[in-house]
């Protein structure tokens, strides 16, 4: 038997989907100077997808991410690692922060810190924490066996 979907839900979710997403986006880039940073927009990034799975299934959350969540985790370690590892190069040492200011033409005046790379790194290892959680209640969900892929005699 299938579940009955709610159209309410279905639809609220669409609409708080991508407010969710900038909304997350703020909280990184505000993250230095304000509270926030890469944890915590990675996990209202999070509820969004989760929100997206709630209401539509592993169906709902392939077709909003097409990219698999080990690129993500994959990418935020590499991204961390090298804001950390980077300033070893020019003999700093690990986590120094450097700042760049540039005149950007629609944004203005824009100070970019490496802190918010390493924050960028660690948004992306949470989002990509909570993709492979939700892959792996779908796979539990659809398949009826164990995860992992083996199923219990």
């Amino acid at each position: 038997m299938t579940p009955r979907r709610s159209l309410i839900f279905d639809a609220t979710v669409r609409l708080v989907f991508d407010g969710a997403l900038v909304v997350s986006l703020y909280l990184l880039f505000s993250g230095h100077n304000q509270p926030g940073g890469g944890f915590v927009g990675g996990l209202v990034a999070g509820a969004a997808i989760a929100l997206r799975y709630l209401a539509g299934g592993l169906d709902e959350v392939d077709a909003v991410v097409r990219v698999p969540p080990w690129a993500f985790l994959s990418a935020g370690l590499a991204t961390a690692a090298a804001a950390g590892l980077v300033p070893l190069l020019a003999g700093d040492g690990p986590l120094h922060q450097a700042t760049v200011e540039a005149d950007v033409a629609l944004l203005g005046h824009v100070k970019l810190a490496t802190a918010t790379v390493f924050d960028a790194g660690v948004y992306l290892v949470v989002v990509g924490l909570v993709l492979m959680i939700l892959e792996g209640l779908g796979e539990a969900s659809q398949g009826g066996g164990e995860p992992g892929g083996g199923d219990a005699p």
